[in-house]
């Protein structure tokens, strides 16, 4: 059965997940429990677009690519407009608050929630992947869903409901870290968080750029496939093609940056001693390192 996503905006929560009792809430910092606020965590037929920011050693990764994607998908639905520098600077004295009060945000998620109306930041959960994932790989399970608009980054909540079934449905290799979706004719084309490649010898392939949603770390993964003197094919596989090309594969997010991947449903893939993948990471790590620096 193939799940294919509307467009219909599900009624869904502005806020879950937030963190330590505090939001921000249009130009104020509320705790959690105010009243005031209570209706940020009911469902809202609004549509609602967000962007979830890695908090790396207490500043904020890449958040100009993360501004301009949210520009970019408002300007796709609705096409208000979007003061990307003052949400910026919102954003950043919402953090200094928090620091303020001794919480340790050393690697944590800022989300930035958006409507016609509405600003709100909060910080959120993130499912941190251990050293032995980062080392030996993630395990994933497979989602038939095929993506309407994806560019556009808003909650919905079918799709959601979806996503969260197939996490709890475990693999011979125990619960997934990620769920990879499938298009009508079963290709692997991206994570439900995350963006996906194949790597079959020195040539890396991704979907198309219109199939799925451009993810802020994609961006800096492809220059470090081309710093690393890697071609990049658009291209995208069935397990099955997968399997019987020996490939590697891994997942890019804003969360966990690159994850190799262990394996897919019940079949082991094993990408993380792939020699061009670890080549990646590195050169990867290097910009991460760079961006931090200046």
């Amino acid at each position: 059965l193939v799940f294919i996503l509307e467009m219909i905006y599900m009624a869904y929560p502005l806020v879950e997940n937030c963190l330590y009792e505090l939001c921000y809430v249009n130009g104020k910092i509320y705790s959690t429990i105010d009243s005031d606020i209570s209706w940020v965590f009911n469902p809202t037929d609004s549509v609602t677009y967000y962007e979830t920011v890695r908090i790396l050693n207490g500043k904020l990764l890449f958040v100009e690519d993360h501004l301009a994607r949210l520009n970019a998908s408002v300007k796709g639905e609705e096409a208000f407009d979007v003061n990307t520098e003052y949400i910026c600077k919102e954003a950043v004295a919402f953090l200094d608050a928090i620091k303020e009060k001794s919480i340790d945000i050393t690697n944590a998620n800022l989300r930035i929630v958006l409507t016609k109306d509405n600003l709100i930041i909060h910080i959120c959960e993130a499912n941190i992947p251990s050293e032995e994932q980062k080392n030996s790989g993630i395990v994933t399970r497979i989602l038939n869903w095929e993506r309407v608009a994806p560019n556009i980054k808003v909650f919905r909540g079918d799709y959601k409901q979806k996503v969260a079934e197939t996490f709890s449905m475990d693999t011979s290799f125990g619960t997934p870290y990620e769920v990879l979706l499938t298009n009508n004719s079963g290709k692997l084309y991206e994570g439900s968080k995350s963006n996906l490649f194949v790597i079959v010898g020195d040539t890396v392939y991704s979907e198309t750029d219109d199939k799925i949603l451009i993810g802020i770390t994609r961006k800096r993964v492809l220059e470090a496939l081309n710093n690393s003197g890697l071609m990049l094919e658009y291209k995208t596989f069935t397990l099955d093609e997968i399997k019987q090309n020996n490939a590697a594969v891994f997942v890019s997010s804003t969360p966990f940056d690159i994850l190799p991947v262990y394996s897919i449903d019940d079949i082991v893939i094993d990408s993380a001693s792939n020699i061009n993948l670890q080549k990646i990471s590195k050169a990867y790590d290097e910009a991460v390192s760079d961006y931090m620096n200046k």
